[in-house]
């Protein structure tokens, strides 16, 4: 059974930063994808950040990029998102997604508040 859990929410003032990790665990990947959705209140879930374990650059949303940095730890299977110049629009649940043979999984969410 494949299981995948965040940790690394919290509070924190605008500017600030967070580093959330997500752990994949229950067999042996290969050939997937590890990345980072986030859902605020009222609002559907939208991408952040993902990185292949393929191989090639890392990819964003726009609205993060040049404040956040998804990176990968492959003997961990894990992946994290470092988010620097923390504004309140980031405020939302953020979930890690493991896509691997055309199948999703998900975590159970962290909460990320930024206060202005």
């Amino acid at each position: 059974q494949v299981q995948v859990v965040e940790s690394g929410g919290g509070l924190v003032q605008a500017g600030g930063s967070l580093r959330l990790s997500c752990a994949a665990s229950g067999r042996t990947f290969s050939l997937y994808t590890m990345g980072w959705f986030r859902q605020a209140p009222g609002k559907e879930r939208e991408f952040v950040a993902a990185v292949s374990w393929t191989g090639g650059s890392p990819y964003y949303a726009d609205s993060v990029k040049g404040r956040f940095t998804v990176s990968r730890d492959n003997a961990k299977t894990t992946v994290y998102l470092q988010m620097n110049s923390l504004k309140p629009e980031d405020t939302a649940v953020y979930y890690c997604n493991l896509r691997v043979g055309g199948n999703d999984y998900w975590g159970q969410g962290t909460q990320v508040t930024v206060s202005s």
